[in-house]
């Protein structure tokens, strides 16, 4: 495993705790490969490399969890071809050689590939080079061999996901400015006091000052859905309003623990939503990145945004072209 220390301190440290606990996050908003249409693609496209290279070698980019490589050991029929992974996230790394022991790894910036050019015949990347810099597109090419192929699932602007991470910032950025979190804190210390027999008149008193951060959940679940981020809103509103009711039954240090931690996930999702709507590329960029990519010599084999036949929104950009 190599290491290379990254300029993307903040947005590593948010993938860094979701992959360290990411209960509280859904699948379908972090971008991996569980939505249909991206393992689709996925699986069409490594029939293809299967089908055309001999024994490939492969580097796949931000691989957080391994969905892309999930799909290609499937696709290879259950044997992984010579595969790396590169990613960010040190925690991301450590699941993926967990998941996938056959594997090398990298903890680098894909911006800054601390590997040889002309390595490798496919680079494969999903919501994960944009993060990186328009730059790193480059730098991935330098690694393709002659005749071998980028292809790329690029966070699209206009797409369905980048109004999802827009709404989830949104939500958050409202919970985190109403501090239901830190007055839900204040309201047990002072309720789990009052339990040993302190003045009950502060712990209600702490419930009152944390009302109105209450009103601001629900006012987030009648805008967004009650799906809004992953169910974090629900799930803490939720399970808030039941120790409250019944605060007598728990332990307070498990409690009070629980709601420190979730502080930094909530922070963690929140760079992590950011970072996904800041990472989104439109029309004219996209048509950039192409461009740029042919003056280094490729060939686009296809360019074009990934949507269903009955959805009005695209999910992403497809990039695949050909080093000539």
């Amino acid at each position: 495993m190599t290491d290379l220390d990254s300029p993307l301190l903040s947005t590593s440290e948010s993938w860094d705790t979701y992959w360290r606990d990411a209960e509280y996050d859904s699948a379908y908003t972090s971008g991996d490969g569980s939505h249909p249409l991206v393992q689709s693609f996925w699986n069409e496209y490594f029939r293809g490399v299967r089908a055309a290279y001999d024994a490939p070698n492969i580097i796949d980019i931000a691989s957080g969890n391994g969905a892309v490589i999930e799909c290609a050991e499937s696709s290879f029929g259950g044997q992984l071809p010579d595969f790396t992974c590169l990613d960010i996230s040190d925690a991301a790394v450590k699941v993926l050689e967990q998941r996938f022991p056959s594997v090398r790894t990298v903890i680098a910036n894909a911006g800054r590939i601390p590997l040889g050019s002309a390595g490798y015949d496919i680079a494969t990347s999903q919501f994960g080079i944009e993060y990186a810099g328009h730059e790193a597109i480059g730098e991935v090419a330098r690694l393709i061999a002659p005749g071998g192929q980028l292809a790329f699932l690029i966070h699209n602007q206009g797409g369905s996901i980048y109004q999802e991470c827009a709404a989830n910032l949104d939500a958050v950025e409202k919970m985190q400015q109403a501090q239901f979190v830190p007055l839900a804190i204040a309201m047990f210390e002072k309720g789990f006091a009052a339990c040993r027999g302190a003045d009950r008149a502060e712990y209600e008193a702490a419930a009152n000052e944390l009302a109105p951060a209450v009103r601001t959940l629900e006012s987030i679940m009648t805008q967004y859905g009650t799906h809004i981020a992953g169910d974090l809103v629900m799930r803490l509103y939720d399970d808030v309003g039941t120790i409250h009711e019944q605060i007598q039954h728990y332990e307070p240090s498990e409690v009070l623990d629980w709601l420190n931690g979730l502080e930094e996930r909530i922070r963690a999702f929140a760079g992590r939503m950011a970072s996904m709507s800041a990472a989104a590329i439109d029309d004219t960029t996209f048509d950039q990145l192409c461009e740029r990519l042919r003056k280094r010599g490729f060939t686009t084999l296809r360019a074009q945004a990934l949507a269903e036949p009955d959805q009005r929104l695209p999910l992403a950009w497809v990039l695949i072209a050909r080093k000539d």
